[in-house]
């Protein structure tokens, strides 16, 4: 991940951000916006809005992404297809595989892992991110849709922006809930003491997290919670469990190691995905079953003294 500063030119005064940053790291507009849309450019600190007109002097931070140049195919990556066909892929990811190459990790990505077995997807959207329509974080297990054709990829984007695409986490976090379920709508954007990281931010992009409590160790300190994302910011589910005092179980950058039931990572798996097809129209639902670190961690926890051990529809887990 590289950080650098641009100072607007005279003859861009006025101009939208989107076409400054263009012009004057030599990256393509589409690149240029995906900066902007991803929270990564900021003027005092304040994310560029979209469409936002700069002022010729003015100081823009911008976070690059790593360019991504040829992919090697990788067939040792390891990834599960769940669903396969000729638009689109679905794949339980394990934990410990980086979905698509950035900074630190430019080989063994998911991506290296689908270009190998479906060669058909380079060209698919963004160059390095071939297919890739929404993400989880490293050490995040679960459930991915990838995109086969141009069509279904354009056609799914539009589907994410608009809420269309059902992700449904499973997580266990610190503390006992009074409530049964709850809304957390927060903004969210970069940290700019630590910008690896996300926090709360009046000024950052929106998001809104969705949960339910499912089961509860009032002993133990720990609860487990169905979560579902209507936005998809970086590490949302993460900063906003934290940000009512619930961090996830295992989660070193936002929360405690170390506690009753961590599992050596985050206890955060995306169990369920639903959407309409992006060509045919028919509905499509999956559900991932729990890797194994995260079963072993519910048996240290032992039986909860709230609730069963059970996914939102009360199917075992």
């Amino acid at each position: 991940m590289t950080t650098v500063d641009v100072i607007v030119p005279d003859d861009l005064d006025r101009i939208r951000a989107d076409k400054v940053l263009a012009v004057v790291l030599g990256i393509p507009r589409s690149a240029s916006r995906e900066i902007i849309d991803s929270g990564d450019a900021t003027i005092d600190e304040v994310p560029v809005r979209p469409g936002e007109k700069v002022r010729a002097g003015t100081r823009i931070v911008a976070i690059l992404p790593e360019r991504a140049e040829d992919l090697t195919p990788d067939p040792e990556v390891p990834f599960e297809v769940v669903y396969e066909d000729d638009a689109v892929v679905v794949v339980d990811k394990p934990i410990g595989v980086v979905v698509h190459p950035g900074s630190g990790h430019g080989e063994g990505t998911l991506v290296n892992g689908l270009i190998a077995r479906f060669p058909e997807i380079v060209g698919v959207g963004q160059k390095g991110r071939w297919g890739i329509v929404h993400r989880l974080d490293r050490d995040t297990s679960g459930l991915l849709v990838v995109a086969r054709t141009l069509p279904a990829y354009e056609e799914l984007i539009s589907m994410m922006k608009a809420h269309e695409v059902s992700r449904g986490y499973l997580a266990v976090v610190q503390g006992v809930f009074t409530n049964t379920k709850g809304t957390i709508d927060a903004p969210i954007g970069r940290d700019p003491v630590n910008p690896t990281k996300m926090h709360l931010d009046g000024s950052g992009r929106e998001a809104r997290t969705h949960y339910r409590r499912l089961a509860q160790w009032t002993i133990r300190d720990a609860a487990l919670l169905s979560v579902t994302l209507e936005t998809g910011r970086t590490h949302q589910i993460r900063v906003h469990m934290r940000s009512i005092g619930h961090p996830i179980i295992g989660d070193g950058g936002y929360g405690r190691r170390g506690v009753v039931g961590d599992p050596g990572r985050p206890w955060l798996h995306a169990r369920r995905l639903a959407l309409r097809h992006p060509t045919t129209g028919r509905e499509l639902s999956f559900i991932a079953p729990l890797p194994a670190d995260l079963s072993d961690s519910l048996s240290d926890l032992g039986e909860p003294d709230v609730g069963i051990v059970a996914d939102i529809d009360g199917e075992a887990l």
